[in-house]
């Protein structure tokens, strides 16, 4: 049961790190790493599905959001959004590989539901970041470890 309450935390940290709430699921990956008690590749699954999953959420928002684009306060104007659209499809598609990142990365995923980035290669290139973010993480981890 204390497995499963482990790996469920870390899949909501995950989740909630990924939204715009001020959360860290490094920290926690790290703890369970250093526990030695759980499987190294579930934690890795279980911390990028959760990740992957709020990104997506960020992704919905995004795309809902412009029906208020007639609203006063819509940040942008219908040619400057359509504009921004046709540039973004161009190049804009591989900044998700820095959805990863603090601060930037939470906002990159939103910005692509805008900017209606197909949902497949939304969810595969923010997979490809979250994942080898956490690989990342794991692999400093045990190198600290071994110090």
């Amino acid at each position: 049961m204390a497995q499963l309450l482990a790996y469920a935390s870390l899949f909501f940290a995950a989740f909630a790190a990924a939204t715009f709430f001020p959360f860290q699921s490094e920290a926690l990956l790290v703890g369970l790493l250093a526990a030695d008690a759980y499987s190294i590749t579930l934690l890795l699954l279980v911390a990028t599905a959760g990740n992957v999953l709020g990104s997506v959420v960020n992704w919905y928002l995004g795309l809902y959001i412009e029906k208020f684009r007639d609203r006063r306060w819509f940040p942008f104007k219908p040619q400057s959004l359509e504009k921004a659209q046709r540039h973004y499809h161009r190049w804009g598609r591989w900044s998700l590989l820095m959805s990863w990142a603090p601060f930037i990365g939470d906002p990159l995923t939103l910005i692509a539901g805008i900017m209606r980035e197909p949902f497949r290669s939304f969810v595969l290139i923010v997979t490809i970041a979250k994942f080898g973010r956490y690989v990342v993480t794991a692999l400093l981890t045990f190198g600290w470890l071994s110090l």
